[in-house]
Formats: C-alpha cells, structure tokens, sequence
C-alpha cells in the first residue's frame, strides 16, 4: 500500500475555549489508501537534510526501543512536520503541522491554566522532549491527543475557527515558514488525525517525541528514561488545550 501524505508534497524519510475547535472542514490533498512502512525501508529512502534529523532520531528509539513497543510520533518543528509510527515501529503517515507562534523548547510555568487571551506571544510555544501520550477529552467534549496535559498542549485537528489565521493555506503551503500560528499545540488535518493518528492511539497510549528547535538534541533527550505512564496514566481532569 501506498503511504498517505497530507498537506504539501513532503519527503517519506523514516521514519481548543470558546471557538476551540473546528469544524471538519479540512483540506485534503490525496485520498490514496494509506499504510505502513517499514523502518528499514523508511530509512533507505531518500531525505532531505530536514527530514535525515528524523530518521536518525526514530533509529535511536527504535533501536533502544525507548518506545516500549508503543505508537510513537516525531515532531519536528524546523521542518514543521509530524512523524507518526505504529507499534510495530513501521512508518504509518507524514503530514505538515502548524506549531506554536513562539519558538522556544520550554513551556512558560503555569501557562496550561492560563486563559488563551492571557498568555502573552512569546509564551506561544511548543515544547521540546518526550512525552507520554494519550487520547482524552477537552472541553467542549471534543478528543485531542493529549501530549503535555500540564502546560494543556495536545495534537489534534487543525483549528478553522478564525479565518483570518488561514489554518487550512499555511498547511498547504510549500514553506514551513508560515506554519507558527497556534497557541502552542500542535494542529494537522483533522483526516489525518482521524485516519492516522486516531487508529493507533486509541487502544493504547503512546509516546510523543518533540524535537528542539533552539536547544540540541542532547540538551533535551540526554537524560531519557523509559516512562511507565504510556501503560498506566492517572485520572485527569478536563482541561482546555491551547489551539
């Protein structure tokens, strides 16, 4: 099967409060059946110098297997992109993603509790590091993948509330440049997310990965230990997601 790509043509390397959400109208650029890769394969394919950072990071947690044999996501934010692997480590879907406004690798301290209008443009950011993850309720009833529940940053579908933000262009546009315009959480094509991500986090939690954009590698991921909370998460009350 063909892997599904979203958005603007991208290289297959390895591998809301108030008007929150958004309506399921949703730019979608290829309605090819979509399927698994496997990361062997994914690996030999040919990258660009964006995307070797992904392979070289999702061979590291395949290989230590610092996934726990888990759905596991690879967010990189200079390429502006979402990496989504099964549990079987096989590459299931590449798409663009609209990131925070703000670049920053660090979550202002209590900005998940914040109201949106409160939280000032350079606290806008999407944070770095590994993140247990899992499929939960916002307000408003609606499902996002939740990512960091503490600083109320998830995945989930790409926010079309506000026109004037031209979600839908920025992620179909050929630049990344323009795809930092959200509160901090991280927003792809609600297809995607219901064709993609959806099918593999919903029976189990998984492990999101977000790359540094202003750190290194190291400065984030030196220090990893194996999370417990991919299999056990304790009960969490209903918090608003930053769109």
């Amino acid at each position: 099967m063909k892997l599904r790509q979203f958005g603007r043509p991208i290289s297959c390397a390895i591998a809301i409060a108030g008007a929150f959400f958004c309506t399921q109208a949703v730019a979608q650029s290829s309605d090819a059946p979509f399927g698994a890769q496997s990361a062997d394969a994914a690996v030999a394919a040919d990258a660009n110098a964006e995307d070797d950072a992904v392979n070289k990071f999702a061979t590291w947690i395949i290989a230590s297997q610092d996934n726990h044999h888990a759905p596991f996501i690879v967010v990189d934010k200079t390429s502006a992109k979402v990496f989504v692997f099964d549990a079987e480590s096989r590459l299931a879907g590449v798409t663009p993603a609209l990131l925070g406004i703000a670049r920053g690798d660090e979550s202002a301290p209590g900005v998940g509790t914040q109201k949106l209008s409160a939280i000032a443009v350079h606290d806008r950011t999407t944070p770095a590091g590994r993140f247990a993850a899992h499929i939960g309720m916002a307000t408003g009833n609606h499902e996002v993948l939740w990512v960091d529940y503490a600083a109320a940053i998830s995945l989930h579908p790409v926010v079309t509330a506000s026109k004037r933000e031209r979600r839908i262009q920025r992620l179909n546009s050929p630049s990344a440049e323009d795809n930092r315009i959200t509160f901090g959480c991280i927003n792809v094509p609600a297809s995607f997310y219901k064709n993609v991500v959806r099918p593999l986090f919903a029976p189990a939690n998984g492990v999101v990965y977000i790359l540094p954009e202003t750190k290194s590698l190291a400065e984030v991921f030196e220090q990893l230990r194996p999370s417990e909370q991919a299999s056990a998460l304790p009960a969490l009350q209903t918090l608003t997601p930053r769109p």
